[in-house]
């Protein structure tokens, strides 16, 4: 599966889409689907603030827990909801319906060192 153009992504597999000084954050659908069924998305409370390098979430599916990072600092201003009543949304369409949270951030330049779709598909097919 290719992954979208419009964001920039992390070799931890996490996805970020700016929108001004909004940024929404999910995992990849190739990271979904190594994790397989996702079972539960543990996100953060709205007003929470985070550095860059936190942890942001928790996945867990019938396979592994793993931690979900943020490659900026932000404030969170909105949770996907959803996902508390059916994780399978990260699993089913990571890019879409599966986001996690929006950051709202002073400086959305720190994404200008991830990987854009290319090169984080490269990176992926390389293992």
């Amino acid at each position: 599966m290719s992954v979208p153009a419009d964001r920039k992504y992390a070799k931890t597999h996490e996805w970020f889409l700016v929108e001004g000084d909004v940024v929404t954050i999910g995992i990849t659908q190739f990271a979904a689907d190594e994790l397989t069924d996702i079972t539960y998305v543990e996100l953060p409370s709205v007003g929470t603030k985070f550095s860059a390098g936190d942890t942001i979430a928790e996945i867990e599916s019938v396979k592994a827990t793993s931690e979900i990072f943020t490659a900026i600092d932000g404030e969170v201003i909105e949770v996907n909801g959803e996902l508390e009543d059916h994780p399978e949304y990260v699993n089913d369409s990571a890019f879409e319906e599966g986001w996690m949270i929006k950051l709202r951030s002073n400086s959305v330049e720190p994404l200008a060192a991830l990987l854009d779709a290319g090169a984080y598909d490269a990176v992926h097919n390389e293992s």
